[in-house]
């Protein structure tokens, strides 16, 4: 059975689509070819580190990625999901080809301020946003909709 190929993508692939990334390849299991990738990558967010840690999931040794280093050695997506905020949406990189491409609205965690506890707080909240609309998108898979919703 041939791999359903997803990208999450985002500006700097380093928190969300990294979690996004995470949760698609244990959920999901070996159905999946997932991979994560950004227009401007840049080092994984520590916040996002420490709450995947907080569930058993270690982001620590992954590294961002670039959605042009991608499109250089030719891949090919059934699934681009852009994870961007309402304000970085529209510089949320797209990604060439014929895939179904979907938005996921979600707040980063790089513009979080406050103490570290709300930060942490206010990035659980993303994490566990992601995680249920990874679970949705599966379903929807499974469902043979073939076309999930944003």
């Amino acid at each position: 059975m041939e791999k359903i190929t997803v990208l999450f993508t985002c500006i700097h692939n380093s928190a969300r689509s990294q979690i996004a990334e995470a949760f698609l390849k244990i959920l999901g299991g070996e159905r999946f070819q997932v991979e994560s990738a950004g227009i401007e990558p840049g080092s994984i967010n520590p916040l996002a580190v420490e709450v995947m840690k907080e569930i058993g999931i270690d982001i620590s040794h992954n590294t961002t990625k670039s959605v042009f280093d991608l499109y250089i050695k030719d891949k090919l997506f059934r699934y681009v999901i852009a994870v961007c905020d309402e304000t970085a949406l529209q510089h949320c990189p797209l990604f060439p080809g014929f895939a179904t491409r979907l938005s996921w609205t979600l707040e980063d965690p790089s513009s979080f301020t406050g103490t570290h506890e709300e930060q942490l707080d206010k990035t659980r909240k993303v994490r566990d946003q992601i995680k249920q609309k990874v679970k949705d998108f599966i379903l929807e898979i499974d469902e043979g909709k073939g076309n999930p919703s944003n």
